[in-house]
């Protein structure tokens, strides 16, 4: 493979949408941030943390059959429907699978979308230094939307978008300023998301049994080199079954002592575990005391724990 990968551009979280003619909204994917790299002869599937995710989605890696392109670096999301609406918990199945036979049913009985929103590479030339709407433009040209492939579609009114979204439940929309390039590994209010639903990626520090099975876990973020608990959060989409792969992954990371630096309430007989695994957690707000209220959690991710920190 020819192409280097990249970190993606991110954006940057504001209260109200945009204004102006140069503005467009885009719905927020509740799903896994991909970037898919053909060579012309090799095609790879890298996330927003550099990890190569070609194996897990094997509908997607022959491109083929969707775009007419020599060579390109693809920008977008892989998304898994449930119940009419992208869900976060089953993209995360299919992501965390490592097993080839898994992989193959999981193909079938749980299928992906990729959803493109951007063209960073085209035929041997970044197009990174070219505005988004001319991106857009070339990225139409080339790509036939399938089953598993779709272009996202650009929407004028971020207000009337975002309404739709609120009505669905969904996380929410992204704004982009029509003459924004794209930097690799940047973060600034060209792009701008706009959410519905207060979620955040936290770090596991302790968890509690009932009858030997995982009932709840301590979850918590960094604060410079502080490790503080948020939360109990013992509800989510997680199944029987995940939950005790859960415990199989943490009951040995346990320790004697908590990793928290403040004291967690309701602790009596929590098994504290070093904080190596994390969790994305939905939840409905702060509260004063800093903790968050009625927290479900949405999947286990593949994020270092030393990057779970408190939001900007």
């Amino acid at each position: 493979m020819d192409l280097k990968p990249i970190i993606p551009f991110e954006p940057v979280r504001t209260e109200r949408v945009p204004e102006g003619d140069r503005w467009i909204a885009q719905v927020k994917w509740d799903g896994v941030r991909m970037l898919v790299y053909h060579d012309g002869s090799e095609t790879r599937l890298i996330n927003r943390r550099l990890r190569d995710r070609t194996r897990q989605y094997p509908e997607l890696a022959d491109p083929a059959g969707w775009c007419d392109a020599g060579s390109f670096v693809l920008d977008g999301e892989v998304i898994a429907m449930s119940g009419g609406r992208p869900s976060f918990y089953h993209v995360m199945k299919r992501d965390n699978l490592r097993s080839e036979p898994a992989i193959r049913r999981a193909a079938r009985s749980e299928p992906v979308t990729y959803m493109i929103f951007d063209l960073l590479h085209l035929n041997g030339e970044w197009m990174t230094g070219l505005p988004l709407r001319e991106r857009q433009r070339r990225l139409e040209a080339i790509i036939r939307p399938r089953e598993h492939v779709q272009l996202v579609d650009n929407v004028a009114d971020g207000d009337r978008l975002l309404e739709v979204m609120k009505q669905f439940g969904m996380e929410g929309i992204v704004c982009k300023d029509l003459d924004s390039t794209y930097v690799p590994g940047g973060k600034d209010g060209r792009w701008r998301k706009v959410k519905l639903q207060r979620d955040l990626v936290a770090a596991v520090g302790g968890l509690v049994l009932k009858a030997g099975a995982v009932r709840s876990l301590l979850i918590g973020l960094y604060a410079g080199d502080r490790f503080l608990y948020i939360g109990h959060a013992g509800t989510g989409r997680l199944t029987a079954a995940d939950w005790r792969t859960l415990g199989e992954r943490l009951l040995p990371l346990a320790v004697p002592r908590r990793p928290f630096a403040n004291e967690p309430p309701r602790a009596e007989g929590a098994v504290w575990v070093r904080p190596e695994v994390a969790v994305k957690v939905r939840f409905l707000e702060w509260t004063p005391q800093g903790t968050m209220r009625h927290p479900s959690i949405q999947g286990v991710v593949d994020v270092p724990a030393d990057e779970c920190r408190f939001p900007e």
